[in-house]
């Protein structure tokens, strides 16, 4: 029990990035009710666009330096993808059969996963992904790794501008009524496209500030690092209530706990200690999407998206 809290952390660090990864799933379902499983490969690409602001810049630049520039060259690669993504991948079949969307999404999630493997130098296997200096930080008997740092200060600030951005904004409230009735918002005025489009950028954010906490906490990126967490993430939307933004975040910290967890203590547990450890921790998280589904379907936060006749 003495580690109990050091797991906790551990277990909301871990959450919090689902968390961001899930908005975008959230975003673009709540609005075109479309699960965009491409959604891992924009993450992945975000962070090989960040690798690569670092690698173009001059030797002996300081990370606090480098930093705010690969968030920025990794926003800028995976805005670019996702809103390509949408323009020429989605919008064609908006008004296809929902079973075709979806194919094209498992179908650009393929591609871009092969195409940074096929095309970027050396992605064939793990690359380096720099380190924020300095040691580990002690608050008693939690340790927070010093690229655990970011994260624990991007996921509010991110969370906390997004709810701004949709209460607050004329685009946010745009976006709330394209997800409520398309249709009607049209007549109303509203571009139903640029709402849709930025719906897809705003997810590629936040996906983008994910991948850059992931390379910092793991030290590593590689071609298939957006395909389980991806999953994850996913996982985590439904969790919290596919749709509802707020929701996302709660259901990534959720899983992110229960992975923390179950990995550390099932083995505890007489007659589950083949069950734990990290090789297990995938199942459980699963297995928790199961039971959610099982007793409380539209997620622990339910959904706030109307349905659409």
């Amino acid at each position: 029990m003495h580690e109990l809290p050091q797991q906790l952390v551990n277990g909301l660090l871990l959450g919090s990035m689902y968390g961001l990864v899930a908005i975008g799933y959230t975003m673009v379902y709540g609005i075109v009710q479309l699960i965009n499983f491409a959604h891992g490969e924009i993450f992945m690409t975000g962070g090989f666009g960040a690798l690569t602001v670092w690698l173009m810049l001059p030797g002996g630049t300081t990370m606090w330096i480098a930093l705010p520039l690969m968030i920025i060259g990794a926003i800028i690669v995976a805005t670019l993808i996702a809103v390509g993504a949408e323009r020429f991948a989605y919008r064609p079949l908006r008004s296809a059969p929902r079973l075709a969307p979806l194919i094209t999404a498992i179908g650009l999630s393929i591609a871009l996963q092969q195409a940074v493997w096929a095309w970027y130098p050396g992605a064939e296997s793990s690359l380096i992904f720099p380190e924020i200096p300095g040691g580990p930080f002690h608050l008693g008997s939690v340790t927070i790794q010093t690229g655990d740092v970011f994260l624990l200060i991007a996921a509010p600030i991110s969370m906390a501008f997004l709810g701004f951005f949709v209460k607050k904004t004329r685009t946010g409230r745009g976006m709330q009524a394209t997800a409520q009735d398309p249709d009607t918002a049209k007549l109303m005025g509203i571009n139903t496209d640029r709402i849709i489009t930025t719906a897809f950028a705003l997810g590629a954010v936040f996906a983008a500030i994910g991948a850059v906490a992931y390379g910092l906490k793991y030290g590593e990126v590689q071609f298939k690092m957006g395909f389980l967490l991806g999953l994850k993430a996913f996982t985590a939307a439904v969790l919290g209530g596919i749709g509802n933004i707020y929701g996302a975040m709660v259901g990534g910290l959720v899983l992110g706990l229960a992975e923390t967890l179950t990995t550390v203590y099932v083995a505890d547990i007489p007659g589950f200690e083949q069950l734990g450890g990290q090789s297990w921790g995938n199942t459980w998280a699963f297995v928790l999407l199961i039971l959610v589904l099982l007793f409380r379907p539209q997620g622990l936060l339910g959904q706030r998206v109307a349905d659409r006749v």
